[in-house]
């Protein structure tokens, strides 16, 4: 029985933590507003798990999202503890003048416990040619962050994407996303988010150009505002003898 002002969390524990543990999970008792910081601590005291924490760089999910420590608790929420993960990579995320094969992105998800592949294509249409731009190295960080997000939150065995930038003729794909499951429905799910965030954040632009008439940059929408805790190390800032920078809103593909 919890008393007032307490909540009751389990506590799923996974590879070695499971292991140490000698259960799947366990119980905790938190007072109200307790953080993820909080669970950490009273997980290590009740399972005697404290060594391992101070080796590895174990994280606590909430809701299958990693928390920050201050992160505030709710009662139900669902709290896991995830070790280091085998095999860690980055997920597969390029930004390229080549030509893109589903074959490719689609190698990069499979293995033994994708039960279910789901792929997209966004393919030129109506115009003789699509030419994407892009800020390519920043792309393929927020293309990363993007597809490592939806692994996380859909528990995906994998996911990938290939931005094709340059010139991209009529019936070629521009843009390639795979994701990858033990269950079709987490497959699908996550490549659902992926291509859509990617349009919505990725630093991509496009512009048709038609068989008989002007090219015309596709209107897009302005980009998503983030925090950043320090500037890119080698930017400076700009000198005053400089001109204003014109402003591009980010196109989706």
């Amino acid at each position: 029985m919890v008393s007032m002002g307490q909540m009751n969390h389990r506590v799923r524990l996974f590879a070695t933590l499971r292991e140490r543990a000698g259960a799947d999970s366990i119980e905790i008792d938190l007072a109200d507003g307790a953080t993820a910081s909080d669970a950490m601590a009273e997980v290590a005291r009740c399972a005697g798990l404290g060594d391992l924490f101070e080796r590895l760089p174990v994280r606590l999910a909430v809701n299958r999202i990693y928390a920050a420590p201050e992160m505030e608790l709710n009662p139900g929420d669902e709290l896991a503890l995830v070790p280091p993960i085998s095999g860690g990579s980055a997920p597969h995320a390029v930004v390229t003048e080549r030509p893109l094969s589903l074959e490719t992105v689609t190698a990069e998800v499979a293995g033994p416990r994708a039960g279910a592949i789901v792929t997209f294509q966004g393919v030129t249409r109506e115009v003789s040619r699509l030419d994407y731009e892009a800020y390519a190295e920043m792309a393929e960080q927020k293309m990363t962050a993007i597809l490592s997000e939806c692994v996380s939150r859909h528990q995906l065995e994998g996911a990938a994407a290939e931005h094709r930038i340059g010139a991209v003729p009529l019936g070629e794909p521009g843009v390639i996303v795979a994701a990858s499951a033990p269950h079709r429905e987490e497959a699908f799910a996550g490549a659902r988010e992926a291509i859509d965030r990617i349009k919505a954040e990725a630093p991509v632009w496009k512009r048709e150009i038609p068989a008989g008439g002007p090219p015309e940059w596709v209107e897009g929408t302005p980009a998503p505002l983030e925090s950043a805790s320090s500037p890119v190390g080698g930017l400076d800032e700009p000198d005053s003898a400089c001109g204003p920078t014109p402003g591009v809103n980010r196109v989706p593909t």
